[in-house]
């Protein structure tokens, strides 16, 4: 990664497979000057430190959620919105991904009536997987699982055919997005499309900042 050093894996002592469940890559992020947690496809993490935690979406679509009394937030990175032919027990489908991080977050302390939400992604980024319908299904699923889950959503930047690289602070709430040109998120994407085929073959506005 551009800018950053690695560091262990397991530095905030979770463990898991990687691409499902709590992310693990680690980081030094020498652009914001604190520790970084990156996020791959069907993964997520829960923090109130002064940390960063970022990620890079097309199709699909990222939910920043924070308890503001406490300063603790947590993000996911979902791929479709459930899991029809596995039971969606896994964090790549948004019906667990939501439900892990909003659990994660209640055990850390947070209030279910004080959480807040900020959403992205879902773009027409990725071809030959019916790109365009599987980015809307993903923003049509998460607008309306925080409105049944009665969580306000202060901020949103979906849809389009940009891919995005998301950037989550969560002991202050701010959220910064960069959109990319396809072939400057070409590997990050990669990631997306071969997780996202590994899936075919077995499934198992407002508060945001744009920077350059």
């Amino acid at each position: 990664m551009s800018g950053d050093a690695a560091t262990s894996p397991d530095a905030w002592g979770h463990s898991g497979a990687a691409g499902d469940g709590w992310a693990t890559f680690t980081y030094q992020d020498r652009q914001f000057d604190r520790p970084g947690i990156k996020l791959l496809p069907g993964e997520f993490f829960v923090s109130g430190e002064d940390i960063v935690m970022t990620t890079v979406l097309g199709s699909c679509v990222s939910a920043c959620i924070r308890d503001p009394r406490l300063g603790i937030g947590g993000m996911n990175h979902f791929m479709l919105p459930d899991g029809e032919l596995s039971g969606g027990s896994s964090a790549r489908y948004g019906s667990y991904a939501m439900e892990l991080l909003i659990n994660e977050l209640l055990k850390a302390g947070a209030r279910r009536s004080g959480l807040e939400a900020k959403v992205f992604g879902g773009g027409a980024v990725l071809k030959g997987f019916n790109d365009t319908q599987v980015g809307l299904r993903n923003i049509e699923f998460v607008l309306d699982y925080l409105k049944a889950e009665h969580i306000p959503v202060l901020a949103q930047d979906l849809g389009d055919t940009c891919p995005r690289k998301i950037f989550f602070f969560p002991a202050d709430g701010r959220v910064l997005v960069r959109r990319l040109s396809s072939s400057i998120a070409s590997r990050d994407l990669a990631d997306e499309s071969a997780y996202r085929s590994r899936l075919v073959a077995a499934p198992v506005s407002g508060g945001v900042e744009l920077f350059d």
